[in-house]
């Protein structure tokens, strides 16, 4: 199984590891596009203005700029744990035992507009790209990603859970993949999607997916673990479940 998370646009700072080395990324084939992109963030940041408009940054964020002009050459720290925010405080990478995160290091993905797509462990340093950025001369992220992101996922000879967000799953979706949607329930039975939580609900649903001792390889063994865990879950199509929260 397979678990694709989406990225956030809080990260940490700092690291130990050495500076960006493609060849240390999963799927290598994504690399030549990935680099495409390093190149142009680091070649956009010399240009101040430039780099708000094209990054959507307002007057409090200038540091992102500065991430990514040294992007080549700042410490890395795996990608799990350089991502940060909701969803990741609700998966609690730190506090997993030693064999939940041998289960995260081989399970979990995070979707990236700078990567492509990343495995858990994969040494990446900060920086700031949004799936919705347009960098000059690129046209959007989903016209230069979609040609390789989805050959690349489809290599995945594995059940995929894609719990990515909406302009993620437009960068490359994931054919044949489980998505899962989370709404509210009322007391009167209505349901709405939920926005504000919904990425603690998917932060849940990986910790639940790198903690669960059951072989997951189809939706129905999604659903039971999911349950098992203490979510209300149903199966809405062979490729959507949904989580009902009150």
């Amino acid at each position: 199984m397979r678990v694709l998370l989406p990225p956030s646009e809080t990260k940490s700072d700092g690291g130990s590891g050495a500076p960006l080395d493609f060849d240390h990324l999963c799927l290598p084939e994504l690399n030549p596009v990935r680099r495409r992109l390093a190149g142009a963030i680091v070649e956009l940041a010399a240009d101040l203005d430039a780099s708000q408009r094209a990054l959507g940054l307002g007057k409090t964020q200038l540091a992102e700029v500065d991430r990514n002009a040294d992007l080549l050459q700042s410490p890395t720290r795996p990608a799990i744990e350089r991502y940060t925010g909701v969803l990741y405080d609700a998966l609690d990478y730190r506090g997993l035992t030693r064999a939940s995160k041998a289960k995260a290091a081989a399970r979990l993905m995070i979707g990236s507009a700078l990567f492509g797509v990343v495995g858990a462990t994969d040494p990446i340093p900060a920086y700031r790209l949004s799936g919705g950025s347009k960098l000059p001369g690129f046209g959007t992220l989903a016209s230069v990603w979609k040609p390789v992101l989805p050959p690349a996922l489809e290599s995945i000879d594995e059940f995929v859970v894609d719990l990515r967000s909406g302009a993620y799953l437009t960068l490359g979706p994931a054919r044949g993949a489980v998505t899962a949607t989370v709404v509210t329930e009322a007391p009167d039975g209505s349901r709405t999607v939920v926005s504000h939580f919904n990425k603690h609900y998917k932060g849940l649903i990986a910790r639940d997916l790198v903690t669960t001792r059951a072989t997951v390889n189809d939706i129905n063994k999604l659903a039971a673990v999911l349950s098992d865990a203490g979510q209300r879950v149903e199966i809405t199509s062979p490729t959507e479940i949904t989580v009902v929260t009150a």
